[in-house]
């Protein structure tokens, strides 16, 4: 008892060296002697930071540190009192109510209380009972997330330090220059004094001294490298909608270089629990991480659309700032709801099997229309469609000048009804005279009233981006990144699977063919995609798989080579008859023009195929897929997204629960 005492007031002591005045509530441990546990070392000060401090109870191992690293995902119990502060009311809270889940670095505190669905490889939190939401994020959002900005810090780094240089060349040159003009100045001076020296009519002028001389030409120098010489502020970040805090406290603790990281929601639990996370995490979360109740509409990951922040966060982003942005609404996204798309994002979206690559390009191009009414505009350096949302990175700049390019970025698309063929038609197009560029509607129509393939019409989408989704550069970049440090990335598997096959994307062809569609429309047998790679290679085309669909297929030949390929793959692999009237048929009553050669070509497995590197990762898990937003009432209906087991532990939980409060009713004499 005694050395629990010292403890005590050892830990009051500490709490009281970081600024927390108060007295330290202490919670004397009743279950010591459990199983695995011994009373050789009591509860002892664990940790201490900014504002906090906690108390744990250990086991007497071998190993005797509670802070023992545990597998990525993990969850445990605990037995300890946390205290902080949550903005000017001192809390303490009892983590006998917690479970502690680690992911990279951060670790953060969910209430026992809440029957929460813990998917331990997707570490995703599914709230069915709601007392402290958490946002439905996945590790591998997060994990590519914190890739992109580590390089988005060594970027910004260069690029600053290329202004610098730049800089100081033109300043150099300004201060030669003026330094020339002066020694021009004191040669005409003293050709002049000589002048009136030998006429004998003028006094010896004063001399000039060396420091006059100096501060002349060393002045303007100084103005402009006063300029030069400011600091590259480190980045400061916004997570709107924050819930738990965990993305931002990741960022924190993880990204090298990262300022303050804001967090915000307009729910007051979330922020009570991110306040009590980012204590819980130490003294490098408290020194970067805020958590503040408000509507914040930059690093946006809502459930489900995030249009009605895009205006508000395009204005936030300072210039060559980065945002993140998140939409889950795929089944809008892709064509489900085609008007509620449209009211959404002002695109209408087209069902076809490059429905995701879509909705990533629909994406980009309403944060493109919000920016460009203050005379912005993006630049994409990473879009990627993962499990059931899609999430782009774009740089967003200010220009009054570059903004009217966004007309040569955006196309719609004419996708035939009969078969697979689609078109793009630019919105825009420029004409350059004279030295000068005049911007100009785009020409059209791209395409005939009835397709020139199959004869059936045409459905129009869009606009869409058409211009590029990714920087090459940044992709390769990021990629080093990651597998430089891989043992700090949960999701390392599946983030550099798809980092990879996006740096073999074509990065100028938008949307995707399906060679299984092809072969559907002409009801033929389907060529190995070597084949068919080699086939648009040897024809003289490009083309690329894509990290949407392991089927897809980027090309830039257009679609009558497609089916002139087809056709001679037909010839050689016959069909049965079909109907006259059906697409399939009227594609192969045609002669092909082109005669394809199905040889090998050396193009035609990608370096990662070549070294079979993992491209496509199954689902961890049965279930896999969006899960029911907080606090909806679980049905039996919701078996296919959570399954049998989850469903009816929580229907008999609450048969269970129904009888027991009626009872209590019962038996309370004070009931009505």
């Amino acid at each position: 008892m005694l050395a629990t005492k010292f403890e005590q007031i050892l830990a009051c002591a500490a709490v009281r060296k970081v600024g927390f005045k108060g007295i330290l509530k202490y919670k004397n441990l009743s279950n010591e002697k459990k199983s695995g546990r011994t009373t050789a070392s009591s509860s002892f000060l664990r940790r201490f930071g900014s504002g906090f401090a906690y108390l744990s109870n250990t086991t007497n191992t071998a190993n005797n540190n509670p802070r023992t690293e545990r597998p990525e995902g993990s969850t445990r119990k605990t037995d300890n009192l946390f205290l902080y502060e949550s903005g000017l009311k001192k809390m303490s809270t009892d983590l006998n109510d917690f479970t502690i889940i680690k992911e990279g670095e951060a670790e953060i505190l969910m209430h026992a209380k809440n029957e929460v669905f813990y998917n331990k490889t997707q570490v995703s939190f599914i709230q069915m009972v709601l007392t402290v939401p958490f946002s439905n994020d996945q590790v591998n959002n997060r994990d590519i997330s914190i890739a992109v900005l580590r390089t988005f810090i060594a970027n910004r780094k260069e690029e600053h330090e290329a202004r610098l240089s730049k800089k100081t060349k033109a300043a150099s040159k300004v201060s030669e220059k003026d330094a020339s003009e002066s020694v021009q100045e004191e040669v005409a001076n003293e050709s002049t004094v000589c002048d009136e020296k030998s006429n004998g009519d003028s006094e010896v002028p004063e001399k000039v001294s060396e420091d006059e001389s100096c501060g002349l030409s060393e002045e303007p120098a100084k103005g402009t490298e006063g300029k030069v010489s400011g600091e590259l502020k480190p980045p400061r970040v916004l997570e709107a909608l924050s819930a738990s805090g965990l993305r931002a406290i990741r960022y924190a603790r993880e990204v090298e270089g990262i300022g303050q990281v804001v967090a915000l929601d307009n729910d007051k639990a979330s922020v009570e629990a991110c306040q009590r996370n980012i204590k819980f995490n130490g003294s490098v979360a408290c020194s970067k991480v805020e958590s503040h109740f408000a509507d914040a509409r930059v690093d946006l990951d809502p459930y489900g659309s995030p249009s009605v922040f895009l205006d508000s966060a395009v204005q936030s982003i300072v210039d060559g700032g980065m945002l993140m942005c998140t939409a889950t609404d795929m089944a809008v996204l892709c064509g489900g709801n085609g008007e509620v798309c449209y009211s959404k994002y002002g695109s209408y979206p087209l069902r076809g099997k490059y429905c995701h690559e879509m909705a990533l390009r629909i994406l980009l191009a309403s944060i493109e229309s919000h920016a460009n009414r203050y005379k912005r505009y993006i630049v994409p350096v990473l879009s990627v469609q993962m499990d059931f949302y899609v999430r782009v990175f774009v740089r967003v700049y200010s220009s009054a000048s570059a903004m009217k390019n966004t007309p040569l970025k955006l196309s719609y698309v004419y996708q035939c009804t009969g078969c697979d063929s689609f078109h793009l038609q630019p919105i825009g197009r420029t004409a350059t005279k004279n030295n000068s560029v005049k911007y100009l509607p785009g020409f059209g129509p791209v395409v005939p009233q009835e397709c020139s393939d199959c004869g059936k019409k045409f459905n129009m989408g869009g606009p869409i981006w058409s211009a590029p989704i990714h920087d090459q550069e940044w992709v390769t970049s990021i990629l080093a990144d990651v597998k430089s440090m891989k043992d700090r990335y949960p999701a390392y598997n599946r983030i550099s699977a798809i980092l990879t096959t996006i740096s073999e994307e074509l990065p100028d062809v938008p949307l995707f063919l399906s060679l299984h569609n092809l072969c559907a429309t002409l009801k033929c047998t389907s060529p190995s995609a070597v084949i068919f790679r080699s086939a648009v290679i040897n024809a003289g085309y490009r083309i690329s798989g894509t990290h949407v669909n392991p089927l897809g297929l980027k090309s830039d030949a257009p679609m009558d080579v497609i089916w002139d390929i087809m056709r001679c793959w037909v010839k050689n692999h016959p069909v049965k008859a079909q109907p006259a009237d059906q697409p399939g048929s009227v594609i192969l009553a045609k002669e092909p023009v082109l005669q394809a050669n199905f040889a090998r070509a050396v193009a035609s497995l990608s370096k990662a195929q070549a070294k079979k590197v993992a491209r496509f990762l199954p689902n961890p898990e049965r279930h896999w897929g969006p899960k029911l937003r907080a606090g909806r009432q679980i049905t039996s209906k919701h078996i296919s997204l959570l399954g049998p087991a989850a469903v009816n532990g929580v229907l008999n939980q609450e048969e269970v629960e129904e009888p027991d409060a009626k009872r209590q009713k019962t038996e309370d004499p004070t009931a009505c």
